[in-house]
C-alpha cells in the first residue's frame, strides 16, 4: 500500500467534521471581561494602548453591563480608579468608593451578571504599591490589616466573587477568616495565586493609573523564571481557602497553567493580560496579522493548556462575533 489506512485528513475535510471531533471547546461563558471604573458621569474614554477598551464612569458601566448580558457574557472583573489617593489607599474601602458605588449600580442594572472585584491597593495609593509601605518596602502584616477592610467593604456592597491580586503572603487566609466571621461564608475567593512580576502589564498600568512611583513589585510578585515556586504559591492559597486559582500573565506562562491543571483540582483561571491584548491589536492595526483569528487561536491555546476560565480584553469582541455561542475558527 502506498498510503496507510489511517488518514487523519479524513476528519478535517469539512467544517462540520472538524467541529465534531474538536478536542477543546471554548464558549463566551468561559470568558471574563475586565472593566475600569472611574469617577464622574458620562465618561467613556478609550485607553490609547488598549484599542476598544475604555475607562467608564459608573453610569456608562451600567449600560455596558446590560449589553454584556445580552451578548452572553456572564462575568466581569471590576477595577476602580478613585478620585483621590493617599498613602494607605483608604478609598479602597470607603463607603462612597468607586467600586462600592459601582457594585450597587451594576447589580441593579444587570443582576444576573457575576460581579468580581479585584482587591488591591495600587490604584488607590499615592506611591502605586499594593499595600502599606514602611522603610521603602511593602509591609506584609500591615497590608493584611487593610485587606480585611477592603474585603468586607466589597462583600457588604454586593460582590459575587473577590479576587485578591497583590501577592501578599497570607491574604487568602486572612480574607477567608474575615468573611466567615462576618456572615459571608458563602462568598468565594479567586486568588491571583501565581502572579508574576511581568512587563506584560504596561497598558493596564496606564488604564488603572497604578504604576509604582519608585522601585518595582518584584519583592512580592513572582520571579518569571520560577515554576515550582508557582506551585507552592497555588498550594498555599488552596490551603488558606481559595475557591478558584489563577495564573497571570497567560501567553508566556502556559507551562505554569498546564502544571497547575495537572497538580490541582480547583477551577483554574488564566489572565490574558493587557500587554498580550495590545500586541495583537497593534500588529493587526498594521496589517501584519488577522487579529480576530489570532485572538481565537490564543484563547484556544489557553483552554488547551488547562484554563477553565479566561480573563481577557477580547471578551466583548468574541461575544459580539459569536453572539453567546461556541467560539470557532
Amino acid at each position: 500500500m502506498s498510503f496507510p489506512r489511517s488518514r487523519l485528513r479524513r476528519l478535517r475535510r469539512t467544517p462540520s467534521l472538524r467541529r465534531l471531533v474538536r478536542e477543546t471547546s471554548l464558549q463566551v461563558s468561559d470568558l471574563i471581561m475586565p472593566m475600569f471604573l472611574v469617577p464622574g458621569t458620562g465618561v467613556r474614554r478609550e485607553i490609547s494602548s488598549m484599542p476598544g477598551i475604555f475607562n467608564l464612569s459608573v453610569d456608562q458601566a451600567a449600560e455596558e453591563a446590560l449589553k454584556y448580558v445580552e451578548l452572553g457574557i456572564s462575568s466581569v472583573l471590576l477595577f476602580g480608579i478613585p478620585q483621590d489617593k493617599d498613602d494607605s489607599g483608604s478609598y479602597a474601602w470607603a463607603d462612597d468608593g468607586i467600586i462600592q458605588i459601582g457594585l450597587a449600580s451594576l447589580k441593579k442594572a444587570a443582576p444576573e451578571l457575576n460581579l468580581i472585584t479585584d482587591l488591591c491597593f495600587c490604584e488607590y495609593t499615592t506611591h502605586g504599591h499594593c499595600g502599606i509601605i514602611k522603610d521603602g518596602d511593602l509591609d506584609n502584616e500591615a497590608t493584611l490589616e487593610i485587606i480585611i477592610k477592603q474585603t468586607l467593604s466589597h462583600a457588604k456592597n454586593g460582590a459575587d466573587l473577590i479576587a485578591p491580586s497583590g501577592m501578599i503572603d497570607g491574604a487568602v487566609g486572612t480574607m477567608r477568616q474575615a468573611l466567615d466571621e462576618n456572615g459571608f461564608s458563602n462568598l468565594p475567593i479567586m486568588a491571583y495565586s501565581a502572579k508574576f512580576a511581568s512587563s506584560f502589564y504596561g497598558p493596564f498600568r496606564q488604564a488603572a493609573q497604578c504604576a509604582p512611583q519608585f522601585g518595582d513589585r518584584r519583592t512580592y510578585q513572582m520571579d518569571p523564571a520560577n515554576l515550582q515556586e508557582a506551585m507552592r504559591e497555588i498550594e498555599l492559597d488552596i490551603e488558606e481557602g481559595a475557591d478558584i486559582i489563577m495564573v497571570k500573565p497567560a501567553m508566556a506562562y502556559m507551562d505554569v497553567i498546564r502544571e497547575a491543571k495537572n497538580s490541582f483540582s480547583l477551577p483554574l483561571a488564566a489572565y490574558n493580560v493587557s500587554g498580550e491584548y495590545a500586541m495583537v491589536k497593534a500588529a493587526a492595526a498594521n496589517g501584519w496579522i488577522d487579529g480576530e483569528r489570532i485572538a481565537i487561536e490564543l484563547l484556544y491555546g489557553l483552554k488547551r493548556a488547562g484554563a477553565d476560565l479566561i480573563i481577557s480584553y477580547f471578551t466583548e469582541e468574541m461575544a459580539r462575533r459569536f453572539n453567546g455561542s461556541a467560539i470557532t475558527y
